[in-house]
């Protein structure tokens, strides 16, 4: 082919351009195309923030064995106090509670126990029942009227003393004391509340045995078959008593000094009551938090208000409590109180409460209902 010198020179330049293109590619990575410049990535949209939680619900279940009077009373100002805790209470006799609680104890379903005599809390502190918790009032109460592992602490002081109808009986013609009730002019005319399921009567009954002699309580059960001889009924609880001692079915009972009392000044019912000559049973009536409470802060709260001396001072004047507290001024607290002679009966409380299952066995399977026979 024939160029001239004009189109060789063009031709020649722009093959020389190729190359140099060509060139550049390759350098640019083996020959693939030059990608646009990427966009910023977008940033992925925020997660909605998750709605506060609603506070947890406040609550507070409570296993007692105490009259509703008293329930009515404190379970209310407590509320007060404490705006927005839920009181749940469940009411049954303290050796029922024991049982629950001793069911529970894999998953406890109570937070509080109100309400027992000491057996029954010594018993449950030697079951690992019941939480350690030292309550700031601790130096105020006696050491007798409490656990040494802080696990109970005593509420208040039962004398446990013998009631009767004054409708039926005159005073100077009731029992003087203990070994009175056994008299055949009594038979039919007593009263019992059911033994087994009460803290009161495994209590009395336990010290009539005690006071027999403890070593071998042969005496003791002789002494509560004599008892059996003169019972006309053994009522299934405290107001099924009230109720047929006030009907007058029957006369005479055996029963704690702060029931009586409430029920004859605030329920204006015949009843009245007679201080053993040889002493009473003074039973220590105490209160403890559940071991494993779901609740446990709010337990001690009530722990702590169930013994403030303002509180212990209402209680004695209107439901006729007698305070565990030894810092109460006396000045604060009633007559009715001031005009009692609290004389205790000599007992070993630890060999009650190590005696009080096996001896109340006995009575119920050898002797209840069958003192006559």
């Amino acid at each position: 082919m024939n160029f001239g010198v004009g189109k060789a020179a063009k031709w020649f330049n722009g093959m020389l351009v190729s190359s140099l293109v060509l060139a550049l590619a390759a350098c640019s990575g083996g020959g693939a195309s030059v990608q646009p410049a990427e966009k910023p990535a977008e940033k992925p949209a925020e997660k909605p923030a998750d709605p506060p939680k609603p506070a947890e619900a406040k609550k507070l279940v409570i296993y007692t064995a105490r009259d509703k009077t008293v329930v009515d009373e404190i379970v209310p100002k407590f509320k007060e106090q404490n705006p927005g805790v839920e009181v749940e209470v469940l009411t049954m006799g303290a050796q029922q509670v024991l049982e629950r609680v001793r069911g529970e104890k894999a998953n406890p379903q109570g937070d509080f126990w109100w309400g027992g005599t000491q057996s029954m809390f010594m018993t449950a502190a030697d079951e690992d029942l019941l939480a350690a918790y030292k309550p700031t009032f601790a130096g105020t109460v006696p050491a007798q009227y409490k656990d040494g592992k802080d696990r109970w602490y005593g509420e208040m002081l039962l004398p446990e003393v013998i009631m009767y109808n004054p409708q039926m009986l005159k005073k100077e013609d009731a029992p003087k004391d203990w070994d009175d009730l056994l008299d055949p002019k009594y038979k039919g005319k007593i009263l019992i509340r059911g033994v087994l399921a009460s803290g009161t009567m495994r209590t009395i009954y336990s010290a009539m045995i005690f006071r027999q002699g403890a070593g071998d309580p042969a005496k003791g059960y002789e002494w509560l078959k004599k008892l059996d001889v003169n019972t006309k009924e053994y009522t299934q609880d405290p107001t099924n008593l009230y109720l047929k001692m006030a009907r007058q079915e029957g006369s005479l009972s055996l029963w704690n000094l702060q029931d009586i009392m409430i029920q004859k000044e605030t329920k204006n019912q015949p009843f009245d009551f007679i201080y053993p000559a040889s002493g009473a049973p003074i039973l220590v009536d105490g209160v403890g938090i559940i071991k494993g409470s779901k609740n446990e802060e709010i337990a001690k709260k009530f722990y702590e208000f169930l013994f403030e001396p303002k509180l212990r001072s209402e209680l004695a004047e209107k439901l006729f409590q007698i305070p565990t507290r030894s810092d109460i001024s006396k000045d604060t607290l009633p007559a009715w109180l001031k005009g009692i002679e609290l004389k205790p009966m000599e007992l070993d409380w630890a060999t009650m409460a190590a005696k009080e299952k096996e001896w109340m066995d006995y009575w119920d399977q050898n002797i209840k209902g069958k003192g006559a026979k």
